[in-house]
């Protein structure tokens, strides 16, 4: 056997949650690499370097390390989503007020723009932000599609998505990420109040579903242009419909 091939020496000792943390890091580095089924409790064991004792104090099976991957894997769809939310906001004109939390901050000063007009600097902002968690969610799935099929792998409850183990690091869940965006269109009038009610639920399964079709469908063999183009089409569709 060659070095490369040794396994790593057992070590005997963490700190208290050091060792769940490291076992869900080596979850994460199977998820990416093959999705949820790589993800095998033995193998995190001997990527951590310790026995699988060790690990069966924080997970009982492999199905409890699942859950604890697949929760990590939507913080890091969280953090792509925030990503492209910003990038967003960085392209904007005027803005009337902040409304969707740390990364939508770019609010010019009214009196410096004499056409500055409020109301639509507002609904303007409010739709950049939308399209910035429709487009980051995408790209998440096409950038990292072994962690995409991961973080919605294990069955779930609506009621657990705004759980703080799955936000990413500046504190949002996906959900979450979408429903201010959401409640900025509402505070912008375009949505009527009637109408905001369960409104994350009709975008988010109209984006993953074409994100689930561009990494394991029939649209996985579009280009990367095409991709780009139904994606925009889409949140368009999405836009309209709501």
């Amino acid at each position: 056997m060659s070095a490369d091939a040794s396994p790593p020496a057992v070590r005997a000792t963490y700190r208290h949650g050091d060792l769940r943390e490291a076992l869900v890091a080596a979850g994460l580095q199977m998820a990416e690499a093959g999705g949820p089924a790589a993800v095998v409790l033995r193998e995190a064991t001997r990527r951590a370097g310790v026995t699988p004792n060790a690990a069966y104090r924080h997970f009982a099976d492999r199905d409890a390390l699942l859950r604890a991957v697949a929760d990590a894997a939507q913080g890091l769809a969280a953090d792509r989503m925030e990503q492209a939310v910003a990038a967003a906001a960085r392209v904007a004109g005027p803005a009337a007020d902040v409304v969707a939390g740390p990364t939508i901050g770019l609010a010019k000063d009214p009196a410096a723009d004499t056409a500055f007009d409020p109301a639509a600097g507002l609904a303007a902002d409010a739709r950049r932000m939308l399209r910035g968690v429709g487009t980051g969610y995408i790209a998440f799935a096409r950038e990292q599609p072994g962690l995409f099929r991961t973080a919605f792998s294990v069955p779930d409850h609506l009621a657990n998505s705004a759980d703080p183990v799955k936000a990413g690091a500046l504190g949002r869940t996906p959900f979450q990420i979408l429903g201010a965006a959401l409640d900025a269109w509402a505070a912008a009038g375009i949505l009527p109040p009637e109408r905001r009610a369960n409104a994350e639920l009709y975008a988010w399964s109209a984006v993953h579903g074409l994100g689930m079709l561009v990494i394991d469908g029939p649209l996985r063999g579009l280009s990367a242009d095409m991709v780009t183009a139904a994606t925009s089409r889409l949140l368009d569709m999405v836009e309209r419909g709501l």
